[in-house]
């Protein structure tokens, strides 16, 4: 009898959670389907090989361990962790120097250094890497104007792909140690200095161990972003084999026969390195915390230094190696009739453009699907984001931790895990009796693309939704405002610039994301991400790079374009609404 009362208490407990917070439960099971169901059926399908499809076959831990006994699944394991491992010790050292002199010292185009490195960020790895091979291959741009013959041997090496990872990764570190840079507590400095420290014993007792914390997570960033890339080794198929998990993920699934068994037992070794990063990352930084922001601290102000003449050389160097290589290699491909023919005139043509706009209607369907999915997908992603950040701020709903946490596993799941896990969900026959089989559809695309867009909507919401005090709802409550009312008449109005930032960037990081589409578009659908690859892949280089350029150009223009008018009218809807209430204060007095 106790035990059927504790379990009726038990129900009656469930029942009332849901009810008092139907929209926790609701975001909590939206996010398990999008996020967190495709990764366990990767899980699962290792230990279950087939589950999906009707067998229920338990091998154990046998396949884990088969990856010992494979020479291709073990090299492309050494190869993803050795390339990891050096582009984040590399990028880090690298980001985080750069990072201290903007900091430190004034120097003429500083501001150039910012600008690249947030170019670098928001630019998909595969048009970077498409441009480092243009340059460097063996008939490559290197060779036909300089004669270099040794860049060609030097980058199609182990060290090489690091050092070319590293010079398109190192933004990361250098945000990070930027940020930990931006208040200056000098008064440390000063207690050194009257106990007669030199400038050696100030950074090694006082601003490396203030720093520590930010290079590891500089560290962290760079090593989980390398070790899920799949522009890189996705570029280089055509010149250079050098297979990681990611491309080897890719290549069990779409190369005949198909290897379910490859890629779960692949994606199951990258979540775990992840996840040890992760973990890594988080114990360190829980042993590393230093306390060290007071009343006294001011923000760094960069002193004139009298070698700013060699800064600016050094920095203007630098940014034609980071940017003039990968980007500068691709507009000059596309505007030349062959690489042979160097810059003569009679080899300059714009026939590549006139190809892509006019002549093959391939690349204008590919735009405007892509451009579609992306707008969908932004537009359910903000929406997504905007139920999640109240969710968070302002209810009571016990997951809010678990929520918070599976809206941000996207941002480090690779692609390719996340798009094989969308196969084994959506590609079961039962699904066909309710219409819901949805791969081989582009909707499989869009819902990849919203879970890969979330972890930016909910960012970038969450700082304007933290910024609404709780009173305000309170005291919507009491007037007898409903949660929708509060929702629609005080959160809108406050986080709406917001909800223009998280749509944006959604957007712009759901048009060229390689590694989804690559896994999921249906067969005769073009997008844009494969047209520029497929034609990379079949030596086109004129073609993809026009390609290139011209979608890039126009997605930019678009989101600028959007950003502007969205912003003018949430200006103008101000000044009417305060105007408004003005005459209504007139009127009332």
């Amino acid at each position: 009898m106790d035990e059927y009362i504790q379990n009726f208490i038990r129900m009656k407990s469930w029942t009332s959670l849901f009810r008092a917070n139907y929209l926790g439960v609701g975001v909590t099971l939206l996010l398990f389907i999008l996020i967190l169901l495709p990764l366990i059926a990767v899980l699962i399908q290792i230990f279950l090989p087939g589950v999906f499809w009707g067998e229920r076959d338990f091998i154990g831990f046998s396949s884990v361990l088969e990856i010992f006994h494979r020479p291709l699944w073990l090299h492309s394991l050494k190869n993803s962790l050795v390339l990891a491992s050096g582009t984040a010790f590399f990028a880090t050292l690298l980001g985080g120097c750069l990072a201290m002199v903007r900091t430190f010292w004034a120097f003429p185009t500083a501001r150039l250094l910012d600008i690249a490195v947030w170019a670098l960020l928001i630019t998909p790895s595969f048009i970077i890497a498409q441009g480092w091979i243009l340059f460097a291959n063996g008939n490559g741009l290197a060779y036909q104007w300089f004669g270099w013959e040794w860049v060609s041997a030097f980058v199609f090496q182990p060290f090489g792909l690091i050092i070319v990872m590293t010079l398109s990764k190192f933004s990361l570190a250098y945000l990070a140690v930027a940020a930990a840079l931006e208040w200056n507590v000098k008064r440390y400095e000063d207690a050194a200095r009257l106990c007669g420290a030199n400038p050696f014993v100030l950074w090694q007792k006082i601003h490396i161990p203030m720093l520590f914390p930010a290079f590891l997570a500089g560290w962290a960033l760079v090593f989980m972003d390398t070790i899920g890339d799949f522009g890189l080794p996705s570029a280089l198929a055509t010149v250079y084999r050098f297979p990681t998990l990611p491309y080897s993920i890719y290549t069990a699934i779409h190369t005949s026969p198909t290897r379910f068994d490859q890629a779960g037992v692949l994606a199951f070794y990258l979540v775990v390195i992840l996840i040890l990063a992760l973990l890594f990352l988080f114990l360190l930084m829980k042993k590393a915390k230093f306390d060290f922001l007071n009343a006294q601290a001011v923000r760094f102000q960069p002193r004139k230094s009298k070698n700013a003449t060699w800064l600016m050389a050094g920095n203007l160097l630098f940014l034609l190696i980071i940017i003039g290589v990968p980007i500068g290699s691709s507009f000059f491909i596309s505007i030349m009739d062959s690489m042979s023919g160097g810059l003569a005139i009679s080899n300059l043509t714009f026939q590549n453009y006139y190809t892509v706009l006019f002549v093959d209607s391939q690349f204008l369907t590919s735009l405007r699907n892509s451009i579609w999915i992306a707008f969908v997908a932004a537009i359910i992603s903000v929406i997504i984001g905007f139920f999640v950040s109240y969710v968070l701020f302002f209810t009571n709903f016990r997951w809010k931790g678990f929520i918070q946490s599976v809206s941000l596993i996207s941002l480090v799941v690779p692609g390719v895990v996340l798009g094989i896990g969308y196969i084994f969900i959506w590609n079961q026959a039962w699904l066909e009796t309710i219409n819901l089989h949805l791969y081989g559809t582009p909707w499989i695309v869009v819902l990849a693309a919203i879970a890969g867009a979330i972890p930016f909507a909910v960012r970038l919401q969450a700082g304007a939704f933290a910024k609404v005090p709780a009173n305000m709802m309170h005291a919507a409550a009491l007037q007898g405002a409903t949660r929708t009312h509060s929702m629609r008449f005080i959160i809108l109005p406050l986080v709406r610039s917001s909800l223009i930032a998280a749509g944006l960037a959604s957007f712009g990081t759901s048009i060229f994301d390689l590694a989804i589409t690559k896994m999921l578009y249906p067969p005769n659908y073009q997008l844009i991400p494969i047209t520029i690859d497929k034609s990379f892949e079949q030596l086109k280089y004129g073609y993809s790079t026009a390609a290139t350029i011209v979608s890039g150009t126009v997605v930019l223009l678009f989101i600028v374009l959007a950003d502007l008018l969205l912003k003018r009218w949430l200006v103008n809807d101000n000044e009417s609404n305060t105007t408004k209430g003005e005459n209504e204060h007139d009127y009332a007095s």
